[in-house]
């Protein structure tokens, strides 16, 4: 009894005395789109009949230790026989009914909010084709820019996210906490959800599902800009990837390459490249990358031909030097 009390200080003092940055990995992230808000209200409407019942059965139990101790009874003789209860068994039934029913209704009710994004604005929603890859996210906007692993996406705009994985992949699943629920990225199938952020900022994600050996490196960040620097951002963009982008290239090496090769091509849980012939010869590469080669995955499979100029041009610029 005296260990259980000290323990529960212990946890009292951690909670009380703990950062605020540590203090928020306890709880969920700040919503910033209305979906995810609707997500967390959920959580903590959940969250009071979870402590309800944690204290109840809690209480109940260390009265029943004190209570109905042994004391000066013989070892082996039994307590006093106490029968049934109707009234009590009726209890225990209907409680947990009519709590189960006040969830369900509550997240029913909540459901539209998750999942349907706002009607006054969805003449102005924005359609980002979304794919998830071992072990990247690749990113298509309406006018066929590309981006890897970091989204961007206007302010005060509804953004659509058309979510699948190639047919020859593995299912993903992505999740940006503070814009919304996990959504699936299923090869062969397509997945849709929504967010409106209407304050600029960036935001972390990752990877949901346990897609393979670099599942932790598979890392989302959505960053919120104000609408007229992402329309500059877009347009910019759609012109370097017109001719050959060196920003796409790093994207691609940074985003698909290294993380098992290195960033410097010095080997991770794949051999080292850094020096390879094969980085300066570019109809081998497109081949390796497209196509794949013994272990390796066809990283590449679908890419457009902008995007292999790109990664092809930044290797030429900035080989891996293995260091």
């Amino acid at each position: 009894m005296r260990a259980l009390l000290a323990l529960a200080g212990l946890v009292l003092v951690v909670a009380v005395a703990a950062p605020p940055a540590l203090a928020q990995q306890w709880t969920p992230l700040a919503p910033e789109s209305p979906n995810a808000e609707e997500i967390r209200t959920s959580y903590l409407f959940v969250s009071i009949f979870i402590l309800g019942i944690f204290v109840l059965v809690q209480g109940l139990l260390l009265t029943f230790v004190v209570r109905y101790r042994r004391r000066r009874r013989e070892r082996f003789q039994d307590g006093v026989q106490i029968h049934g209860s109707t009234k009590l068994e009726v209890a225990w039934t209907a409680g947990p009914v009519l709590i189960l029913f006040a969830i369900g209704t509550f997240v029913f009710l909540a459901l539209p909010g998750i999942t349907d994004p706002p009607e006054a604005r969805a003449s102005d929603e924005l359609e980002i084709r979304v794919e998830g890859r071992q072990f990247y996210w690749q990113y298509e906007y309406p006018n066929g820019v590309v981006a890897v692993d970091r989204l961007r996406a206007p302010a005060g705009v509804p953004v659509r996210l058309v979510v699948t994985a190639p047919d020859a992949d593995v299912i993903h699943s992505w999740w940006i906490p503070a814009l919304g629920g996990k959504i699936d990225a299923i090869p062969g199938h397509v997945n849709d959800t929504w967010f409106l952020a209407e304050r600029p900022g960036t935001y972390p994600g990752q990877c949901a599902e346990l897609c393979g050996v670099e599942h932790a490196k598979m890392l989302a960040v959505a960053e919120v800009l104000e609408e007229d620097v992402f329309d500059a951002w877009l347009e910019e963009r759609a012109a370097e990837q017109a001719e050959v982008s060196l920003e796409l290239g790093e994207e691609l090496w940074e985003g698909v390459c290294a993380k098992c090769h290195g960033s410097a091509g010095e080997g991770g849980i794949a051999p080292r490249i850094a020096g390879s012939p094969t980085l300066s010869d570019a109809e081998t590469l497109e081949r390796v990358v497209r196509n794949g080669v013994r272990t390796m995955p066809a990283v590449g499979a679908g890419w457009s031909d902008q995007q292999m100029r790109a990664l092809i041009g930044y290797l030429r610029e900035s080989p891996p030097n293995g260091n």
